[in-house]
């Protein structure tokens, strides 16, 4: 059965590949529109079986995959910055404090009703960096296009002081829920996650401790 990823996120193509399956990965036909009205384990999920669902019925006979991430400081809800402006401003937020990042996933099997949705909660904590550190790091482009305006896999992973959870659920998405869902809608796994997990080969993983 074919395998769709419903993201243009380059960060989630290269973490589901560790599952060594085919998939293609398709822009989804989506708008990402929040609401305070729902909580941000609700809003992750929310976006995610949108995703999915907005391909879903184009390609039948596939597992579609949707998965959503923002920032939770304090209950409120923090996603991609919308410019240089708007990343100071949230980089200079969470400074020096804890948040979660909150990934949600949503599996849909088109054809039938089947599907897996999982939600993974990260706790990060920044380090105390200078205005010059987050005006470097504004200016190197890199905040753009990810919740919470750094990145752990990049050059943002010197303003992070440490996280307790899954490094890459906190990078974009949940491969341990991801194999699960897959297993539980009878698509087989061919690698140990388990394994993935213990060695972490990718990326910044080994450069976080293990908590």
């Amino acid at each position: 059965m074919t395998i769709l990823l419903a993201s243009t996120s380059p960060r989630r193509y290269h973490i589901l590949s560790l599952l060594r399956l085919p998939f293609l990965m398709i822009p989804p036909a989506s708008a990402e529109i929040t609401s305070d009205a729902r909580l941000p384990e609700r809003e992750v999920l929310y976006q995610a079986e949108k995703k999915a669902a907005s391909l879903a019925a184009a390609f039948p006979g596939t597992v579609v995959i949707g998965s959503d991430t923002l920032i939770n400081l304090d209950g409120q809800k923090i996603g991609k910055p919308r410019d240089a402006s708007d990343a100071r401003v949230i980089l200079k937020r969470l400074r020096d404090r804890e948040h979660q990042v909150v990934t949600g996933v949503v599996i849909l099997r088109t054809g039938d009703s089947r599907r897996y949705e999982g939600v993974e909660i990260v706790r990060v904590r920044m380090a105390a960096s200078s205005d010059a550190q987050l005006e470097a790091y504004v200016s190197s482009g890199d905040p753009f296009d990810k919740a919470g305006g750094y990145s752990l896999q990049g050059g943002g992973r010197e303003l992070v002081a440490g996280l307790t959870g899954d490094y890459l659920a906190a990078v974009g998405l949940p491969l341990k829920a991801v194999a699960e869902g897959l297993e539980h809608l009878h698509v087989p796994v061919p690698v140990d996650v388990a394994a993935l997990y213990r060695d972490r080969e990718f990326l910044n993983w080994k450069t976080f401790k293990e908590c």
